[in-house]
């Protein structure tokens, strides 16, 4: 009978938030709930299709809870879970470092910085 390795916490971290998308959509969640348009001009780089299934991903992780409601059209809204909202300290200190990161970088003085969305 042979016992299964115990999972390291961050790879169980990285299995749920990672992906090119997720830390975004997360990130932007932390502001309020949005809509599914509302998160696709958030982040015009991303396809329709990769947000879906990013969302999609996050939900099924017990991250994000998706609402539908019975309109026409249909009116879908996506928020953070209590669950998810554990992790506004994690997505917080990724905006510090990437802030840090960037004033640190040569020539970060000559170039406009980036407002996070509000």
């Amino acid at each position: 009978m042979s016992t299964m390795p115990a999972r390291c916490p961050v790879e169980v971290t990285l299995d749920i938030i990672g992906g090119k998308w997720k830390q975004l959509i997360l990130y932007y969640l932390l502001q309020g709930t949005k809509r599914f348009n509302e998160l696709r001009r958030m982040m015009p780089n991303v396809t329709q299709q990769m947000l879906t299934t990013q969302l999609r991903e996050l939900e099924r992780d017990g991250i994000v809870h998706r609402k539908v409601y019975a309109e026409v059209p249909p009116k879908v809204e996506y928020s953070l879970t209590e669950r998810g909202r554990s992790l506004e300290p994690i997505l917080l200190a990724m905006l510090a470092w990437g802030e840090e990161y960037l004033s640190a970088e040569p020539g970060a003085q000559s170039q406009a910085p980036v407002v996070a969305a509000q």
